[in-house]
């Protein structure tokens, strides 16, 4: 096949109020903010960024955000239990909310619900 896919090139987080989630995806994964998109009156609505080297986009639509309250679109991989025990202990101090560890299909995994309820997932590559 000659069409490929090489790789992610970025992931779109719908958000109800931009500057609260933009604030807690910096202070809770290390956001690194690169461009805002304003609309046509002038009105920042989105930022694009990245976390880890991933292409992450936050873009306000409070609808969109609402439909996929409980919903884990993405899954940052994480090396091990003893990493997720470590992000664990890190969002205790923090004060940020946070599942258990688990056990998934093939990894241990932790979920962080954003501002709007949507599961932020930490999952390992193998158990």
């Amino acid at each position: 096949m000659a069409a490929t896919i090489v790789g992610i090139h970025h992931v779109k987080i719908p958000v109800t109020d931009l500057a609260k989630s933009r604030a807690w995806y910096e202070r809770v994964f290390g956001f690194r903010m690169r461009w805002e998109y304003s609309d046509d009156d002038g009105t920042v609505r989105g930022v694009a960024g990245d976390i880890a080297g991933i292409g992450v986009g936050l873009r306000e639509n409070p609808t969109a955000a609402s439909g996929c309250a409980g919903f884990d679109p993405i899954s940052f991989a994480i090396a091990d239990r003893a990493a997720a025990e470590e992000w664990v202990a890190y969002l205790d101090d923090i004060g940020v909310e946070h599942s258990p560890i688990g056990v998934g299909p093939d990894g241990w995994l932790l979920d962080v619900p954003d501002p709007d309820g949507l599961a932020i997932r930490l999952y390992t590559n193998a158990i």
